[in-house]
């Protein structure tokens, strides 16, 4: 039996900074993901990701981030992994963690 589609939300690493970055429903990047396009389709998510992987000048390594609906819709994550990428570096305090 298949397993369900889970959500996802298509990430990658800005190319001159490196920084986190999420798709959203315009087709534009953002920094943030409250903003990002919860994807609730496969074969969206699987073409979304296909487009991503042309972009190499402007962007590094895209993927698709499992993702759930928070109470108000927006994406949140569905591992710690993509928490922590969310927040930015874990170093020390600054870039993303700096901001809240």
């Amino acid at each position: 039996m298949a397993r369900p589609f889970v959500p996802k939300v298509l990430t990658a690493n800005h190319l001159l900074d490196g920084e986190v970055i999420y798709l959203t429903s315009r087709g534009e990047w953002t920094r943030k993901l409250q903003e990002a396009l919860l994807i609730d389709d496969e074969s969206a998510a699987k073409a979304a990701l296909a487009k991503a992987e042309q972009e190499s000048d402007t962007l590094l390594d895209p993927y698709l981030a499992d993702s759930v609906p928070d109470i108000h819709g927006r994406p949140c994550p569905a591992h710690f992994r993509e928490a922590y990428r969310s927040r930015g570096p874990s170093n020390y305090y600054h870039g993303k963690q700096a901001e809240d």
